[in-house]
C-alpha cells in the first residue's frame, strides 16, 4: 500500500514537472541555427525587423525593437527657402509587437515588429540658423538595432543586439551589412 501511494505521488510529481516545463520559456532563440539573424527593412522614418522565435513557452510574448538612427533634416525659413543636408544628433525609435500565446505553435512563432516614426518636425529647430526656421526630418539611416523578447511581459528571455554597417539607405537591408549577437 505504501509503495503504491509512493508510486502515485511520484507519477503526479512528474506530470506536474512536465506541465510546468512546457509553460515556461527555455533557451529562446532565433530559429535557423547558430547564425540566425533577423531581417530588416528601412521604411524611411521607421525600421522593421522580422524573423522567427523558437524555444518559447506557452505564455504571451512581447517583442520590442529599439533602433538608433542618424538623421537627415532640412531647415526651411519663413520665406520657404530651404537649407538641406542638416544632420541633427542621432535619435532612437522604438516599436513593439504583442504576440498572444495562442499564436505560439510548438514553442515557435514568427514576429514582425516596426518602430514608430518620430515626429517629422524637430521642436525649436536647434540645428537651423535660428528658432524661427522649421526643421523637418527627411530620412533616418539606421546604424544599430536591439530586439528584446519578453515572456511574459516584464521577463526578458532573449536580447538580440545588431550592428548595421554601413547604415541603412531605405529598403531591404542586405544581410551582409548586419552583424548580431544574442544573449
Amino acid at each position: 500500500m505504501i509503495r503504491r501511494t509512493l508510486a502515485i505521488a511520484l507519477a503526479a510529481t512528474a506530470v506536474l514537472a512536465l506541465g510546468a516545463g512546457a509553460a515556461s520559456a527555455s533557451s529562446v532563440h532565433l530559429k535557423g541555427g547558430a547564425n540566425a539573424e533577423p531581417s530588416f527593412l528601412d521604411n524611411g522614418l521607421s525600421l522593421a525587423a522580422s524573423g522567427e522565435l523558437s524555444g518559447l513557452g506557452n505564455g504571451d510574448v512581447l517583442v520590442t525593437l529599439t533602433a538608433q538612427a542618424d538623421v537627415t533634416a532640412t531647415c526651411t525659413n519663413q520665406g520657404g527657402n530651404q537649407a538641406p543636408g542638416q544632420n541633427p544628433a542621432p535619435l532612437t525609435v522604438i516599436g513593439s509587437q504583442a504576440i498572444p500565446a495562442s499564436e505560439i505553435k510548438n514553442g515557435t512563432t514568427p514576429f514582425s515588429v516596426v518602430t514608430v516614426a518620430p515626429d517629422r518636425t524637430i521642436a525649436g529647430a536647434p540645428d537651423c540658423p535660428n528658432p524661427n526656421w522649421t526643421e523637418t526630418i527627411e530620412d533616418l539611416a539606421f546604424s544599430s538595432a536591439v530586439i528584446t523578447v519578453e515572456q511574459p511581459a516584464g521577463t526578458t528571455v532573449l536580447t538580440v543586439t545588431c550592428a548595421i554597417n554601413p547604415a541603412t539607405n531605405d529598403g531591404s537591408v542586405p544581410r551582409a551589412n548586419v552583424s548580431c549577437t544574442s544573449s
